[in-house]
């Protein structure tokens, strides 16, 4: 199985690349569209600023690549990398997204009865899914997840979302359309249920 991840100036690149190996995977790591398209999956990861990460992307041309690709190699997008899929984020302005879901990127937004709770949201939180999806068969449901992030994805679509997270308020911890797949969450930073979805991405998506 031939698996890349796409280098665009960003992403935790090698920790995602590690998990990769732990799995007994050998990741291509590239920015070069030619070495991209021999892939049979890809991971697009994610850390920082989405005007940084989506700026990174277009000006390496990737974001064309990438929009030629996504109906025919499996795509999974990590934190940033999930959130570039959407439309748009209001992180520090507004910037448009790659479009490919119908979600937004919102500011995390505390209930009045959690207002103690920090932002940004580090640490381990469960995952609540909502409808099957590939990356998650044989993760339990009380699995915990490692996330990092200040601005979450928002669905605008009903049955967008295979899986929450609540903290301070519910958001999109995970999401499936068609042959590309997002989490908000670090799989690479996960131990063992990260593992296996990646794993599951590998031979599943």
């Amino acid at each position: 199985m031939r698996v890349a991840v796409v280098d665009y100036g960003s992403g935790n690149l090698t920790s995602v690349t590690g998990a990769l190996r732990h799995l007994g995977v050998e990741p291509v790591l590239s920015s070069d569209p030619s070495v991209l398209s021999s892939a049979e999956k890809i991971i697009l990861p994610g850390v920082g600023a989405f005007g940084d990460c989506i700026r990174n992307l277009r000006q390496t041309g990737l974001d064309r690549f990438l929009e030629q690709v996504k109906d025919k190699v499996p795509i999974l997008g990590i934190c940033v990398g999930a959130q570039m899929m959407c439309r748009e984020s209001d992180e520090f302005g507004r910037h448009e997204g790659l479009g490919w879901v119908d979600a937004v990127v919102r500011r995390l937004e505390m209930a009045p009865d959690q207002s103690d709770l920090r932002v940004p949201h580090v640490g381990w939180n469960e995952l609540h899914r909502t409808r099957d999806c590939p990356l998650f068969v044989d993760v339990p449901d009380d699995a915990l997840f490692y996330y990092v992030h200040s601005y979450a994805m928002q669905p605008c679509m009903a049955d967008l979302a295979v899986a929450t997270c609540d903290y301070g308020s519910r958001f999109m911890a995970s999401f499936q359309a068609g042959m590309v797949y997002g989490v908000q969450f670090h799989p690479e930073k996960s131990q063992q249920h990260g593992l296996t979805v990646l794993k599951n991405f590998v031979e599943r998506g």
